[in-house]
């Protein structure tokens, strides 16, 4: 599958491996700043604007009967296909490494 926002920007892969678990706004904020170990801070409009993509590609979704004040995100099956995509396209980026560095040491 072929999709013009692949690959993934940093910010949308962060959000989408976040929302393997329903979160809100905040929520998805905090997750990423830990997964990223305080390498990734996002900021509120880069976040919500990343969000809303992701939502009108169908790759995320609102959780239905979520809390009126929050709203919270999770990611579709789609998505999970998209990462899965880009999981592959990384691995095998990361051989390429490996590749290399075996060819450094002979």
């Amino acid at each position: 599958m072929k999709h013009k926002l692949l690959p993934l920007s940093q910010t949308m892969h962060y959000i989408l491996l976040a929302l393997r678990q329903p979160l809100h706004g905040y929520a998805i904020m905090q997750k990423i700043e830990i997964m990223s170990k305080g390498t990734v801070k996002l900021a509120a409009g880069t976040l919500y604007g990343a969000i809303e993509n992701l939502n009108k590609h169908g790759w995320i979704e609102p959780v239905i009967g979520g809390n009126d004040r929050r709203k919270v995100y999770k990611i579709t099956d789609e998505g999970i296909e998209i990462l899965k995509i880009e999981r592959e396209r990384l691995l095998n980026i990361i051989s390429l490494y490996e590749r290399s560095e075996l060819d450094e040491e002979s």
